[in-house]
């Protein structure tokens, strides 16, 4: 195109651009000049309805075009600290065989300098079709049937450019009555330095939660789709679609494949008959092969900080719940401590009012040393109005506590027939158990000494007549009574 064609066509695109820009202005004034024609209510009517619409349309066009905010990895603890933490629980008495094992084999990998990938995902989805499509030489079970995985196998395969990775076949998802299944491949995922999420279709709810929940650790990811000669080219591209609006932020790449593996069919036969025939599809995994070599080509060093971050942040999650379950059993100690002492200052008790005083001592005592359990610094004042609170809802519900404990006593052959003393014991062990239980249940959720959330919690438990623990306070009541009688 010469030089003055090319100016002739940018004059004249000029010229339709100022034509289009004077037109839209005489047509904005034209308008302009109708709306002020308009009565008044009219032009405030109009005007509210055009803001509605412009708030809308901008609001939809900052949705669209504003920046999307990073994904927050999971927060990593330091090593030594998660160690002294662990080493509290063993003082505990706390079983922490599987968390220095899950560091133990933290060092023994990084120690091996190999790349460990893992296949995760629902069952059926092929996992371990591809594991032979991967590693051909490697014995792996698989059946269309799904399902043939119940725990982790290891396997060496190789890339097209000689490099040798560990496979990790881990169980599927979903599968009935797996949730340790679940458990044993999930904590797979966090140990391998990169993880292939697989699919045979769309994701549903509970596919988009884990791969959130993977990337949420910081791992390599591919989203890969299987199965893929099952579909026609155009419901192909339309899922793929579908699985990078997932994906979008989330994993690295999305691939489509074929991992091969076997199928059923219906083979007639010449008599008129069918047979079923089990037969092997042959794989096309060309697209991974390509992205793993991507993935991993920094190598075991280069990827080992993330694969330790994930680790120690799953381990982070671990400790803390046992940590929970620790404090909890602890909890349930002290709480039935205080009961049998209330039991045994109630059945002690001789001059009017002396039970109450011995009550207040002890429920101070039980409400500092929860407190001291879940590291709550409280002040003597704090705990003083806990107490008197306490008593307040005691006293209005008094007749509650009377009429469950009255009820448990005939529900449990000769504790009815022991006279008011037994029923003035029970009725303070419920009282002590309720009161621990709702602060405990309190201070681990809220972390503070809230006075109306414990003062809720006490209402409901002290309204409750559930037969387990009523029961156990009965036989706690009863073991008082027997040594106090010897």
């Amino acid at each position: 195109m010469s030089r003055r064609l090319r100016l002739l066509l940018t004059a004249l695109a000029m010229a339709a651009l100022l034509w289009l820009l004077f037109a839209a202005a005489e047509r904005a004034l034209a308008l302009a000049q109708r709306f002020l024609a308009l009565p008044t209510w009219l032009q405030w009517t109009l005007g509210g309805i055009l803001a509605i619409f412009a708030a809308a349309g901008l609001s939809v066009l900052w949705w669209l075009l504003r920046p999307r905010r990073k994904r927050r990895p999971m927060p990593v603890p330091d090593r030594g600290s998660l160690e002294q933490r662990i080493g509290q629980l063993h003082e505990r008495g706390a079983d922490i065989g599987t968390l220095t094992a899950e560091l133990g084999e933290l060092d023994r990998r990084r120690a091996s300098a190999r790349v460990y990938v893992a296949l995760f995902g629902e069952i059926s989805t092929g996992k371990s079709s591809l594991i032979r499509a991967l590693a051909p030489h490697a014995q792996v079970a698989s059946d269309a049937r799904g399902g043939t995985t119940r725990a982790i196998g290891h396997y060496d395969g190789s890339l097209p450019d000689g490099r040798t990775l560990v496979l990790a076949d881990v169980p599927g998802s979903r599968e009935a009555g797996g949730e340790a299944h679940e458990t044993l491949a999930r904590e797979e995922a966090l140990r391998a330095h990169a993880v292939v999420y697989l699919c045979a279709g769309d994701l549903n709810r509970s596919q988009v939660d884990e791969l959130r929940w993977l990337a949420d650790f910081g791992k390599p990811l591919l989203l890969v789709l299987n199965k893929t000669d099952q579909w026609s080219s155009t419901e192909l591209d339309q899922l793929l679609a579908r699985l990078r609006r997932h994906a979008r932020g989330v994993a690295s790449a999305v691939l489509a494949i074929s991992a091969g593996g076997s199928e059923r069919y219906q083979r007639q036969l010449a008599d008129g008959s069918t047979e079923s025939v089990e037969r092997q599809r042959k794989p096309a995994i060309e697209p991974l092969l390509q992205a793993l070599e991507r993935l991993t080509a920094p190598g075991a060093a280069g990827l080992e900080d993330l694969r330790e971050n994930a680790v120690l942040a799953g381990l982070h999650q671990r400790t803390g719940t046992l940590e929970a379950q620790t404090r909890a059993e602890e909890a349930e100690r002290i709480v039935r401590k205080y009961a049998r002492r209330a039991i045994v200052g109630a059945l002690a008790a001789v001059a009017p009012g002396s039970d109450l005083v011995i009550q207040g001592v002890l429920a101070t005592g039980l409400t500092r040393a929860l407190a001291e359990l879940y590291g709550v610094k409280v002040s003597e004042v704090q705990i003083e109005d806990f107490v008197q609170q306490a008593r307040l809802t005691l006293r209005t519900g008094s007749s509650i506590v009377l009429a469950v404990a009255g009820n448990a006593m005939k529900a449990f052959p000769g504790l009815g027939t022991l006279g008011g003393g037994v029923l003035h014991a029970f009725a303070y062990a419920l009282i002590f158990d309720s009161m621990g239980r709702a602060l405990a249940a309190s201070l681990a959720e809220r972390q503070s000494l809230d006075q109306h959330d414990a003062g809720e919690r006490l209402k409901e438990l002290l309204a409750d007549a559930g037969g387990t623990r009523l029961r156990q306070l009965a036989a706690l009541t009863m073991d008082a009574v027997r040594e106090r009688a010897d």
